[in-house]
């Protein structure tokens, strides 16, 4: 007689393909995965046209609140997490052996423990990023106060934590004083995939890919190519994403005299229209002051295209360029991302890359750790 399988709950408010991002992708690609070890549940909203319950790919999609903005302007909107996290409470009446639940934003992990306790399962927390009382001070202001105590009570609420990577287990394990267990489970690519993609055919010397809002700092990258500009180094731009700062950015483009150089591309939407304009560019950049593991600079180093990033402290992409990785690590100032991306575009580009480190991050190998940690 076969051994029931286990039944996951993994519960977000966003995912991939109806909402792109880091972390969207990141679940898109490990609920279909993870189908393999489980029956897989994913509770979220309402994203897509039709019925509130969807089967795709062996994976049951339950629309279990209304589709809300996630953001307010430049920030997460506090209506639409408390909306999700009330609606939460309808996974009292699922069927499930364990819950897997996104971090963010926080607040619907309280009605999720409410709802693991009485029904006595484990809840797991994925944690993608660890924010930690400095930098909610810098994000709000005095405000911010409430923020990191809403984050240091829910860190002391899951049965076990799911970091996406080693620096947020570091610090996961730190706030927590190691009172809850921690596994390491990192963003994953799928490397057969990038051998069978091709270059775009419209090339760009720069290209930048994520979620256009402040913490990325593309206007960072836009101040260094006018000074590159400035220096009589007219460079191409290619800016991959969409978010609550596209005007701005294109407005700041605009102001700097760079509307010529620079295009901003909300069409490119699945992964091999992506990888191709990564292998289209000879620099990617990624200026971000914040950054829970960098899944886009770990793709634009597995098409075989230099990254040039910051060593703000809270970006922990830095950490993957390393010595089997090309790229450069330089301070998050506008002049030292000009001289970095210079570097980069003037020394010879290697015609092969070893990429042997990257099978660490192939997402047969994460699938595994995540299964295992809800197991």
């Amino acid at each position: 007689m076969s051994e029931r399988r286990q039944v996951v709950a993994l519960v977000t408010d966003a995912i991939g393909p109806w909402h792109r991002g880091g972390k969207e992708s990141y679940y898109q690609e490990l609920v279909r995965r993870l189908a393999d070890h489980a029956e897989v549940h994913v509770y979220t909203m309402h994203w897509w046209d039709g019925p509130r319950v969807r089967v795709e790919d062996n994976v049951t999609y339950h629309a279990i609140c209304p589709k809300r903005s996630l953001y307010n302007e430049r920030r997460r909107s506090i209506r639409q997490a408390l909306l999700f996290a009330v609606c939460c409470l309808r996974l009292l009446t699922a069927r499930f052996d364990v819950i897997e639940a996104d971090h963010m934003p926080y607040m619907q992990l309280f009605p999720l423990r409410l709802v693991a306790t009485l029904r006595r399962k484990r809840l797991v927390v994925t944690w993608h990023e660890c924010w930690g009382p400095d930098y909610w001070r810098r994000y709000m202001g005095q405000p911010g106060r409430i923020g990191w105590l809403l984050e240091s009570l829910a860190l002391r609420l899951p049965d076990a934590i799911i970091s996406t990577s080693p620096l947020t287990a570091e610090r996961v394990s730190e706030l927590t004083r190691g009172r809850v267990p921690v596994t390491t489970a990192t963003y994953g690519i799928d490397l057969a995939s990038f051998a069978h993609v091709d270059r775009a055919t419209d090339s760009s010397d720069v290209v930048a890919v994520g979620r256009l809002l402040p913490h990325k700092r593309i206007d960072l990258l836009l101040e260094a190519l006018a000074i590159l500009n400035d220096e009589g180094r007219p460079l191409t731009a290619r800016i991959i994403g969409t978010g609550p700062q596209l005007e701005a950015l294109r407005a700041q483009a605009e102001g700097l005299g760079l509307s010529a150089f620079v295009e901003f591309r909300q069409d490119i939407t699945d992964q091999r229209h992506l990888y191709a304009s990564l292998k289209a560019a000879q620099v990617a950049v990624f200026p971000s002051e914040r950054e829970g593991f960098g899944i886009a600079v770990l793709e634009a180093l597995a098409c075989g295209v230099p990254v040039v990033t910051t060593s703000a402290q809270a970006n922990y992409a830095q950490r993957l360029i390393t010595g089997d990785a090309d790229g450069i690590v330089c301070e998050p100032t506008a002049p030292a991302l000009a001289d970095a991306i210079g570097t980069v575009l003037d020394r010879p580009r290697s015609a092969t890359s070893d990429a042997a480190w990257l099978k660490q991050y192939d997402w047969s190998a994460i699938t595994e750790s995540v299964a295992t940690a809800l197991r």
